[in-house]
């Protein structure tokens, strides 16, 4: 394997893994938002209490994500070289921006969110968790936007020629909103709050299957319901906009995640198949015409195929571009029946009997990681041969300097240090819940969940038949 081949793995992975982080706080950072704002509506000490829970779990995502993020930084530097000069201007005004506008109110009031209970009034509280909430959002706009001007980039000119060229900013506010960026936020935003939710979900539903913290778990359960509900249909709509975004600006790509090939023509929509690239042709079930419906309104309308680029301009892993796109609509489209199902039991009254249903909540947590990560793959991947689209290609980017050793050296060193920061990651996580959203002062389980066990259905009986008082 070459440089570019191990560099490219080698930042693929280490921001695959630091993207299991940020999502979860973001969409956790919402969750946590909604269960103080009930606290202070209702005065119910529940919604405290579980967002007190939800609120340690957060911390640790927050305190890997920064940790993993660094990195990413570092690789800039030492694999791509003439990529960091060719947009180093750009992207220090929008990382200058994310520290200014992003990191200082998170970590502001992120210490008034961890050591701030019961020593600030709730209101106070309150807005030390919005602040945090909002600081990861504002991270997110900034790093989308930056990643946004690869895709389509605008507000710039280019000083210098050949290997010393770099794009210079002329218009900052040109480049904060270049054609991709907004529809691109919106879609990254709507996956990290599925990510919360569907945690929120899996947690809760395990609680209420094993008979343990019921009482609270029938109040946040509903919650994270319809969370989950509301942004995965919103994701529906977010994810078509940004496909009729990629129409217009990204033609290739569009027609690497559709398999299509033909120079014009109508242009299928495939549910699910599988690409020859050697023939050209796609194998699976279609909607003949549907890609020209879905962006054009017409069934007829000629949507360009990859033969209609110079071969060195398309995409080359088509069959793996196809497979996370479609794999990916896929899970949203689960992601939107599970919410909408646990809706429709919630409404009529029967939805903590639904074990089989609560079992799926449990399971469900890993989709929209999954989702989210097969996004960003479908994404990236399909604006290859170009680092920046159109301008810079990735094998004119690389750090002349690096050799396929040490790169090849410093993966393997990365992959062994991520798996134990997520076996850490994973054994911390579980411990958390295991112990559960009481700390150990609070003397909770049986006493405070027997009034409810004695009113509950049989199910609740089957899960603990035979309840040990503490003495």
């Amino acid at each position: 394997m070459d440089v570019e081949i191990l560099s490219r793995l080698q930042f693929a992975f280490t921001i695959a893994f630091h993207y299991i982080y940020p999502p979860l706080s973001i969409g956790l950072g919402l969750l946590m938002v909604l269960m103080k704002l009930l606290h202070l509506r209702t005065g119910d000490p529940d919604y405290d209490r579980m967002a007190r829970f939800w609120t340690r779990i957060f911390a640790l995502t927050f305190g890997l994500g920064v940790a993993t993020g660094i990195v990413m930084e570092f690789e800039f530097g030492t694999n791509w070289a003439v990529y960091s000069r060719y947009v180093g201007d750009v992207f220090g005004s929008a990382l200058a921006a994310e520290g200014i506008f992003a990191f200082a109110l998170e970590s502001g009031f992120l210490g008034v969110l961890l050591f701030g209970w019961n020593r600030v009034s709730p209101r106070v509280h309150f807005l030390a968790t919005l602040g945090v909430w909002l600081g990861s959002m504002f991270s997110a706009v900034w790093i989308v936007v930056a990643n946004s001007w690869q895709q389509t980039p605008a507000g710039f000119h280019v000083v210098g020629e050949g290997m010393e060229a770099r794009a210079e900013i002329t218009d900052f506010w040109a480049m904060v909103f270049n054609p991709s960026s907004m529809e691109r936020l919106t879609h990254v935003w709507l996956g990290a709050f599925l990510a919360g939710a569907f945690l929120v979900l899996s947690v809760h539903a395990w609680y209420l299957l094993k008979g343990r913290f019921v009482t609270l778990s029938r109040k946040a359960l509903p919650l994270a319901l319809a969370v989950a509900a509301v942004f995965s249909l919103g994701q529906l709509l977010t994810g078509h906009h940004a496909a009729e975004g990629v129409a217009e600006n990204q033609p290739a790509k569009l027609a690497a995640l559709e398999g299509h090939y033909p120079a014009s023509g109508p242009a299928d929509l495939y549910l699910f198949g599988w690409v020859n690239q050697k023939t050209g042709k796609v194998y699976g079930l279609k909607l003949p015409g549907g890609l020209s419906f879905m962006v054009h309104g017409n069934f007829q309308h000629d949507v360009p195929g990859l033969e209609a680029f110079p071969e060195d301009e398309r995409p080359t892993a088509i069959n793996a571009i196809f497979q996370f796109y479609h794999l990916m609509v896929a899970i949203g489209m689960a992601l939107i029946a599970l919410s909408l199902l646990g809706v429709w039991f919630w409404f009529r009254g029967t939805l903590f009997e639904q074990r089989w249903l609560l079992w799926l909540f449990v399971f469900s947590v890993i989709l929209p990681q999954v989702a989210n990560q097969v996004g960003w793959y479908a994404a990236e991947m399909g604006r290859q041969p170009w680092v920046v689209y159109g301008l810079l290609r990735t094998s004119n980017a690389l750090s002349e300097a690096v050799t396929a050793e040490q790169v090849l050296f410093s993966l393997i060193m990365f992959t062994l240090l991520y798996a134990l920061l997520l076996v850490l990651f994973l054994y911390l996580l579980n411990k958390k819940i295991v112990h559960g959203p009481y700390s150990d002062d609070d003397n909770e389980d049986d006493e405070l969940e027997r009034p409810f066990q004695e009113q509950s259905g049989a199910w609740l009986a089957r899960a603990n038949p035979n309840p040990t008082p503490k003495p």
